[in-house]
């Protein structure tokens, strides 16, 4: 992905209709790949009883709620009301491209509208959704994909520390990680996420581009907080991180992850 790409600033709408509760965290990690969410919203009748299993979710990504009642049995004002929001902020102009998190056809004119409009436009849905929206969209992620890719990801760290038992490989365990630097096993593993999400096919992730990905997941991230006063040198403590200077004079600093 272009460097540019992943500053954009993002409108993410949720329709609660048509999203999965359980997937929701995973799905604002895969949207912070691609750029900033500043505009969060979901949209559904939170008076509906089945709703309220939302609330911890909605808490633990700040994702603001916004209440739009069933007026008539069979027709969805969510989506109406979706779509009205996204109009109003593509005319304020203070986004660059809206996530639209949604498995219903519905959104298909109004992701073709934005585009038209010069906006970038990512769908997020299930593998139910019909082919119209997808295309319409400038990239589709399945959100199949998503939880997969995050089992997978928690299935290798479980892998990790049963191998960590066998081996005194520092650099291939999470517990030595631990071990060998005073930041906690899910930052380094939060630094290894970031890391893969923005190298190249040489391993390398730029160091301010991973220190803005690394902010965008975790908004409370502060080297300070592990005694360091800078990314930098909290990455060198790690010894799974390794560190190269490149440009002129070796005045840009790179990030690879030893253990992939």
């Amino acid at each position: 992905m272009p460097d540019n790409e992943r500053d954009l600033r993002l409108a993410v709408l949720i329709d609660a209709d048509n999203a999965s509760r359980t997937a929701m965290k995973d799905v604002m990690a895969e949207v912070a790949v691609y750029g900033t969410p500043t505009i969060k919203r979901i949209y559904g009748d939170w008076t509906a009883p089945n709703m309220n299993s939302w609330k911890s979710i909605l808490l633990e990504t700040a994702i603001t709620p916004v209440q739009q009642y069933s007026y008539t049995t069979g027709k969805n004002a969510t989506d109406s009301a979706m779509i009205i929001d996204a109009m109003d902020i593509l005319y304020s102009g203070n986004c660059d491209g809206f996530v639209l998190v949604s498995s219903d056809s519905d959104f298909t004119r109004l992701a073709t509208r934005l585009r038209e409009a010069g906006m970038k436009v990512y769908g997020m849905g299930e593998k139910k959704t019909p082919q119209p929206f997808i295309v319409a969209c400038d990239k589709f992620v399945y959100i199949e994909i998503i939880r997969a890719a995050a089992k997978q990801a928690a299935e290798a760290e479980k892998r990790a520390e049963q191998a960590a038992k066998k081996s005194s490989c520092k650099k291939e365990s999470k517990k030595s990680a631990q071990a060998s630097s005073p930041a906690p096993v899910d930052i380094v593993e939060l630094i290894a996420s970031s890391v893969e999400d923005l190298c190249e096919e040489d391993g390398l992730a730029h160091m301010g581009k991973l220190g803005n990905l690394l902010l965008k997941k975790k908004p409370d991230f502060d080297p300070r907080n592990y005694g360091f006063s800078k990314l930098s040198k909290l990455i060198r403590a790690l010894d799974r991180f390794e560190i190269v200077p490149q440009g002129e004079e070796n005045t840009e600093f790179y990030v690879r992850d030893t253990c992939l």
